[in-house]
């Protein structure tokens, strides 16, 4: 009787929600409506698939020539299955502590849900903590991510400028999304940014094929277990883009719809990133070790040059999208977040974007850096934590029988889900924070011992004068 009366709650409060946003909807002019403003299945959809390929795409060819062919593809379908399913974790905890608040009578309408008051509310304050702290480090850095890639990617369209100079520029443009005010507001971006890497990873993929192989190619990879665990936690930081899964969440008029819907943008992401990382591998080779951007390789032509400019806009999306969650975090903190002026919001957010600005500038390998994320970051933020939450929130019989969402009997019930878990807290721990994060420091620390801090062009070919 506990669990049917917990599902009611549930229901009936995001059924009550979805009632008012559509009576809003209808005193809100068409264009707003269509463009702006956001919360069912397919935006959520759109905004997954959309944020967890990111400028990725174009570092998995290097991750390849590490790993070699076999490994890469084996890894890209092991971790893209292993993050849909720990999105899967965080989309219940999700849902049983909003019905929990909600039976208190707690009204969310003007507060965004983070991961980290999921936590606190489910778990404690240590816990609160804990995800607090690789949840903002790892988005942050997410951040830092783009503006590198932004720079790395424009130069090879315009090379009169530095890579440096090209991170103030674009530095200064993603503040912008300072005024985008939640994940409500990014149906536009989510489509066009899956539109753009469609486009990107399939002109990759036909422009290595067309190509052809290089003249002397070699494959030699996997060659260095340095190498190795460097290319296999880029890939577990590929599938690791739900960090944001909790806003995304809030944002839907029924979150609770939400659990199928990592696991079918991932399936449409492997269409994506599997076939072009093959392609460029095949193509290329061993030569990828040195150019850990894809399109550097590939012969500049329009094609190209489109393939960048549109990698450029998903750049600036994907950055909204990692910082957003940081904003929130920071409104929360100086007691802004619940205004409703757009303008005080806004200008409260600007210093979350200056450490971002001058990380990118200290830090700018483009590749080796997201495998470094990836092994000390993303391995506790996106896997272990949600598994380990998940054990803990329903380890007495109580929380089990009173659960929202009970575990798939397919997977063997409630034996079957701590089994998984466990796995993957192992696995993670082991191959990906332990074996992951010392092949990614090394490879990280000869990078700034061949390039430098604030390297001013990192992997620039000569400039021809």
């Amino acid at each position: 009787m506990a669990s049917e009366k917990v599902e009611t709650v549930v229901a009936g409060n995001y059924l009550e929600m979805e009632r008012e946003e559509e009576g809003s909807k209808s005193t809100s002019g068409k264009l707003s409506r269509l463009f702006w403003h956001g919360g069912s299945v397919y935006d959520a959809w759109f905004s997954c698939a959309s944020n967890q390929v990111a400028q990725v795409l174009l570092t998995l060819p290097y991750s390849f020539s590490q790993l070699g062919m076999l490994s890469g593809i084996i890894f890209q379908l092991f971790y893209g299955l292993m993050g849909s399913w720990t999105a899967y974790l965080i989309s219940v905890l999700y849902v049983e502590y909003r019905t929990r608040k909600e039976r208190e009578k707690v009204d969310f309408r003007n507060h965004v849900i983070q991961w980290f008051e999921v936590l606190d509310g489910l778990l404690g304050k240590h816990w609160r903590n804990l995800g607090l702290f690789f949840n903002c480090t790892f988005l942050l850095f997410g951040s830092v991510i783009q503006l590198i890639a932004c720079a790395s990617n424009i130069y090879y369209i315009n090379d009169n400028l530095d890579k440096r100079t090209w991170t103030y520029i674009f530095g200064a443009c993603c503040a912008t999304t300072v005024f985008i005010p939640s994940f409500h507001n990014y149906r536009m971006w989510s489509f066009l940014g899956l539109v753009m890497t469609t486009y990107t990873a399939w002109y990759m993929t036909i422009a290595s094929l067309t190509h052809g192989q290089a003249e002397g190619v070699t494959h030699t990879g996997p060659a260095k277990l340095v190498l190795y665990f460097t290319g296999a936690t880029n890939i577990l930081y590929t599938f690791g883009g739900h960090a944001v899964t909790v806003e995304i969440m809030h944002a839907m008029w029924k979150p609770q719809k939400f659990k199928m819907i990592y696991l079918i943008a991932t399936l449409y992401v492997l269409t994506l990133t599997l076939p072009s990382a093959s392609a460029v591998y095949w193509a290329f080779g061993d030569q990828l070790l040195t150019h850990s951007n894809a399109l550097s390789l590939l012969p500049r032509s329009g094609f190209r040059d489109t393939a960048v400019i549109l990698m450029l806009i998903h750049q600036f999306i994907t950055f909204g999208f990692a910082c957003t969650p940081l904003y929130f975090v920071w409104e929360k903190f100086i007691g802004v977040h619940e205004t409703k002026s757009l303008f005080k919001r806004a200008l409260a957010r600007l210093p979350v974007v200056i450490p971002i600005w001058f990380l990118a500038i200290i830090f700018p390998f483009f590749g080796p850096i997201n495998s470094t994320v990836g092994s000390l970051l993303v391995s506790f933020t996106v896997y272990i934590i949600p598994a380990l939450a998940h054990m803990v929130t329903f380890a007495s019989a109580p929380a089990r029988e009173n659960a929202v969402e009970r575990p798939p009997s397919k997977l063997g019930g409630w034996v079957g889900l701590y089994s998984m878990n466990v796995f993957v807290v192992v696995w993670v721990l082991v191959v990906g924070f332990g074996l992951g994060g010392w092949a990614s420091m090394i490879n990280f620390i000869h990078q700034i011992d061949t390039f430098g801090l604030f390297a001013k062009c990192y992997q620039c070919p000569p400039h021809k004068a």
